[in-house]
Parts: structure tokens; C-alpha cells; sequence
């Protein structure tokens, strides 16, 4: 928000009063408390909740004479925005809205500063008449950008003869960090970051080089380059990577840091030999991507309450359980963030180490080196630890340690690669360890995985008869029979607002599918299921039991499975029955 003079803020005020906008008696009280502390009274509202940005800058603009736009649930025309660079825009928060005659309209946080709009102007040779709008819609609008490729394309195009020199030499020099190709790939990096991309694909095929983009857990084609880039754009990789750029019978594996949009980002490179060239994988570890809260990842209710409950003892070992990319990782993450306390050694063995966090030793593989899960995990248990967390267990070595590490007084986080949280007590009997030493060092098994969630640009609908049969059939015991259990069953389940078991339908929501929200998804949310290993449990283990006996007996005792978590969320408009289907249809 712009600077406000002391009697812009008074007139700003006394209009949202005026209009009912705001509470007088809750201002006057925050006039004071501000007066003490010398803090502007519109931040110290804004941050109070007693009014809210946009308030501001729309009560601003009619203060100060000038027109204000609403742009939190805009999408920008596509032509628009190339009237301005995105860096430009980016820096200045300034984006462009629309045309009047020979007029570039353009949204800004303060349309006071006349130097900025002048130096606009000289930019794009055209008049400039600047509207007013929040932070908030602005970088709404800022992050339309995505998905422009025109910097890569006009790169490529217009230096196609410093690229095939480039592609015959493949040295180090020729391939520096301003070079055309760099630029290009720095373009392909940004678009991930901001696309929240978990992966970037770079396919090489007869006759061109395609980017596929992973996205909410879905690959989706962002461009095709000319063939002719490809040598250059993968040595570049390479050369950043610190690989052989001269290797091309051999997979390698490497990583770099980039800073994109003034966060870093790890990246890990896997580049492998293929029929047309080279194919190159890259995985984006964005640490500010979440917020390390179980709750908003998307775990509730029972399972919740299981997880806190293991968690909270003292030693024994906590596991989860999903393919690649379902979020062990970033689970093990949010439980051991709810426990670090300055009381306690939390220790952790890692491949990568995905999210620094202070107050945590965190320990990097390095296989090379001889450091493995197997092996670091010895030395941890030297340093005096309370609470250890073991990447992943990969063998009966590593298993039989973080076993041991349970029994001699540790809490252990780890993950393991089965397909549900039962599944795992079986498998590490097939690694070795003694049944009744699972049984006795196990509190809680987690299995997951990853819906994306419905946009909020949405709509509802009634659900078709095959839809209402499977969810009556899979959560209609679940479900409240009454209006009068609604409440009690939504808090004890965890999921607000269910609707009562119902032979004729329910209302279930999908988003607009457009280029912002692909397939009306935007972001993801967890399914788990969760199993507290309890004395039958315990016996079912020492018994050498099914992983389908032990999930009977945990769904009698209270455990909602991931099928059904993923059909109460949809129900609960997070997410949607076909979306559950998608990734959770191998579960009961």
C-alpha cells in the first residue's frame, strides 16, 4: 500500500466508517494502542483483520480522486500483458489492464509516483493512465505470466547460429552464463518455480526437444524447441550440474541451486541416453512450497488424532508408506517440525535434504563417500540423540538399525515404498526383522497420497447414480444418517459440513478448467490413513498376518483408508471422486 499522508489516512478512514466498512469503536480502541506504540493505523487495522487491503485501496482511490480496479479474480488477456515485461512488472508492481485509444491502463499500488509512471511511458513509448489497485490484486495478476515462453522462442530464433556453434564445441566457455541458451534455460526454470512444478522434463524427439512441466502431480507439455538447441541446453545443464559434458553413453546424476523470484531452489538432475539424445529430468525442491502444517496438508479428524498420539510417546518408530512424489518426505517434515523443541537432538539421515530447518541436524547421503542410510545411522546413534529421521529405508541393514534405535529409547520417523500403511508391516518382516520386534517398537503407520484440489473458481453439480452407488458404497457407513448427527459426525470425522447418507444423490463440485487452473485444479491436499499398532495389531503382526487382516481389524477399531478419506474430502469440495479414482483405486 502507498505511503498515505496523515490526512489521506483520516479521509480514508472515516469513509470506511461512513460506508459501514469498519467498526468506529474498534478504531478508536486501535488509535490508542497505535498511539503508544508509533505504528501506522492503517497497517495496525490491516493486521488486526479490522479492515483489509483491498478496503484500502479502494477507499484510497475515492479519496484521492482516481479509479480503482478489483483484480484479485481477474485473468488477464494474454495480449494485454505483453505490453509490459514481466520483469518490469515484477519489480515495479505495476501491471498492465487494458487500452484506452493510444493509453496503456496500467494498475498500480501508488498512482502518485509520477516517476514511475513517466519511466513507463519512455518504456513502452506510449501515454500511460495509471488506475489503482491492492498488492494483493496485482501480484494476482502478476502471476498470469506464467507460461509466457517468448523470451526462450526469441532466443532461439534470433541466435540459432550461436546455438549450433554452441552445439559443435560444447565447451565450457562458449556457454556462458549470459549466452542465449543460459537465458533460455533460466525462462524454463522460472516458469516451474512459479507453475509450482514438482518436475521438469526435457525430452528429446526426432525432430524436436519437448518441455513437459509435473504439475499438481500431473506432466502437462509447456513448449517444443527446435532439435537444434538440444546439445547446447544439455551441456549447459551439465556444466551447472559440475557433470562430464562430453559423457553420453552413461546416465549421471548432479545438482545446483538456482535463486528464482528472490527464493533459492535445489535442484536435483537425472540425465539419461535415449533414442534421440539425451533425456533430462529435473526435480525442484522448493522450500517455501509448503507451510509444514500437517493440518494443511490435508490430514484431519481420526487420522490426526492417531498421528499425535504416536508421536507423542517418548520412543518407537513412526512410518509412512506411498509411491514416489506422494509427500512421505514432507510428512516426516510437518511431525518432526510439531515436535522440535530446544529440550530435545533431532537428528535426521537424508537423500536429498529437502527443507533446511533450524534447530535440526540434518544429514545429507553420500553414497560416494560411504555415507549411507545404513552408515550414517550407526553415527547418529552416537551423537546423543532423542529423535531420529531416517529418509527412507531402503534395506534389511538400515531397517534392522532404525529398529534397534526404537528399542534403546528413540523416536523414529522413516518411509518406506509400500502401497498403504497396512502394507508396511509385511514388508519389513520380508526385510528381516522379527515380527515381535515390529510389534513392539511400532506406534503409528501413515499411508498416502496426493489429490489435487479444486480450484476455487468452481461450480456444483448432482452426482450421477454410478457416483452416488460408490460413495454409499465405500463411506455411506461413515456418513451422519440424520440432520441431527451432522455436527457430531462432521467433528469427529474431521470434515465439515457432511451431508446425510443419501440413496438419491449428492451435491459434489469441479473447477473451471482454463490455461490458469488446468482440469479445475489448482495445488494438492493429502490422503491418509493411519494405524495405531495396538495389542491386536500387535498380535496380527506376531501372527505373520495379511496386510488385508490388519486393515480389517484397524478399519473396525476406528481407521478411515485413504479411498475413503479422498471421498469424504470430495464430498467436502477439496477435491473430486474422479481425482480420488485417479490415484487411490488400488484401495479398498
Amino acid at each position: 500500500m502507498a505511503l498515505l499522508t496523515k490526512e489521506t489516512q483520516d479521509k480514508v478512514i472515516k469513509l470506511l466508517i461512513d460506508e459501514g466498512l469498519a467498526n468506529a469503536e474498534a478504531i478508536k480502541s486501535a488509535s490508542v494502542e497505535v498511539e503508544k506504540n508509533k505504528q501506522p493505523l492503517i497497517a495496525y487495522l490491516t493486521s488486526k483483520k479490522i479492515i483489509n487491503n483491498e478496503m484500502v485501496a479502494h477507499a484510497t482511490a475515492v479519496v484521492i480522486g482516481v479509479q480503482y480496479v478489483d483484480l484479485k479474480n481477474v485473468t488477464m488477456d494474454r495480449e494485454i500483458l505483453l505490453n509490459l515485461p514481466q520483469d518490469v512488472a515484477d519489480r515495479s508492481m505495476v501491471v498492465p489492464v487494458g487500452e484506452m485509444g493510444d493509453q496503456l491502463v496500467v494498475a498500480m499500488i501508488d498512482v502518485t509516483n509520477v516517476q514511475a509512471t513517466d519511466y513507463l511511458a519512455t518504456l513502452t513509448g506510449r501515454p500511460i493512465k495509471a488506475v489503482m489497485s491492492s498488492e494483493e490484486g496485482i501480484r494476482q495478476v502478476l502471476t498470469q505470466y506464467v507460461g509466457d515462453f517468448s523470451s526462450v522462442k526469441q532466443a532461439v530464433k534470433s541466435t540459432n547460429a550461436e546455438i549450433m556453434q554452441q552445439q559443435q564445441q560444447a565447451d565450457v566457455k562458449t556457454i556462458t552464463q549470459d549466452s542465449p541458451i543460459s537465458k533460455a534455460l533460466t525462462a524454463i526454470l522460472d516458469f516451474a518455480v512459479k507453475s509450482k512444478a514438482s518436475d521438469i522434463h526435457i525430452e528429446p524427439l526426432e525432430e524436436s526437444l519437448v518441455i513437459r512441466c509435473r504439475i499438481d502431480g500431473v506432466l502437462r507439455q509447456v513448449m517444443e524447441l527446435p532439435k537444434s538447441i538440444e546439445p547446447a541446453l544439455v551441456s549447459r545443464i551439465k556444466i551447472l550440474a559440475d557433470l562430464k559434458i562430453d559423457e553420453h553413453r552413461i546416465p549421471q546424476d548432479g545438482q545446483f541451486t538456482v535463486k528464482i523470484a528472490d527464493k533459492e531452489v535445489d535442484l536435483r538432475i537425472a540425465i539419461a541416453p535415449v533414442v534421440w539424445g539425451e533425456q533430462v529430468v529435473i526435480r525442484l525442491l522448493d522450500k517455501s512450497g509448503t507451510t509444514l502444517e500437517i493440518e494443511d496438508m490435508g490430514m484431519t479428524g481420526r487420522a490426526l488424532r492417531m498421528v499425535v498420539d504416536g508421536i507423542s510417546k517418548p520412543n518407537g518408530m513412526i512410518l509412512t508408506s506411498g509411491p514416489t512424489g506422494s509427500g512421505k518426505s514432507t510428512t516426516l517434515y510437518a511431525l518432526i517440525k510439531r515436535i522440535k523443541d530446544v529440550k530435545i537432538n533431532v537428528v535426521t539421515l537424508e537423500d536429498p535434504v529437502e527443507y533446511k530447518m533450524d534447530g535440526v541436524n540434518q544429514i545429507q547421503v553420500n553414497v560416494d563417500t560411504g555415507l549411507t542410510f545404513a552408515s550414517g545411522l550407526r553415527s547418529i546413534l552416537r551423537q546423543d540423540p532423542d529423535v531420529v529421521m531416517v529418509g527412507e529405508i531402503r534395506d534389511s541393514e538400515t531397517a534392522n538399525l532404525a529398529v534397534q534405535a526404537a528399542l534403546t529409547g528413540h523416536l523414529v520417523f522413516s518411509t518406506l515404498h509400500t502401497n498403504s500403511a497396512a502394507g508396511i508391516l509385511p514388508r519389513l518382516i520380508e526385510m528381516g526383522i522379527e515380527p515381535f520386534l515390529i510389534a513392539s517398537t511400532l506406534n503409528t503407520v501413515i499411508g498416502q497420497r496426493l489429490v489435487r484440489r479444486v480450484t476455487q473458481k468452481r461450480t456444483t453439480y448432482a452426482s450421477s447414480e454410478i457416483q452416488t452407488q460408490e460413495i454409499n458404497t465405500i463411506i455411506g457407513e461413515l456418513l451422519p444418517r440424520s440432520q441431527d448427527q451432522v455436527a457430531a459426525v462432521s467433528e469427529s470425522l474431521g470434515y465439515p459440513g457432511l451431508p446425510v447418507a443419501n440413496r438419491n444423490g449428492y451435491t459434489l463440485v469441479k473447477g473451471f478448467d482454463d490455461k490458469e487452473t488446468p482440469g479445475g485444479y489448482k495445488g494438492r491436499a493429502g490422503l491418509y490413513e493411519t494405524i495405531t499398532v495396538d495389542e491386536d495389531i500387535q498380535k496380527l503382526i506376531v501372527a505373520h498376518a495379511t496386510a488385508n487382516d490388519i486393515m480389517k481389524v484397524a478399519k473396525a477399531k476406528g481407521t478411515v483408508t485413504m479411498r475413503q478419506d479422498g471421498m469424504l474430502k470430495a464430498l467436502s469440495g477439496i477435491t473430486t471422486i474422479d481425482e480420488v479414482n485417479r490415484v487411490a483405486s488400488d484401495i479398498a
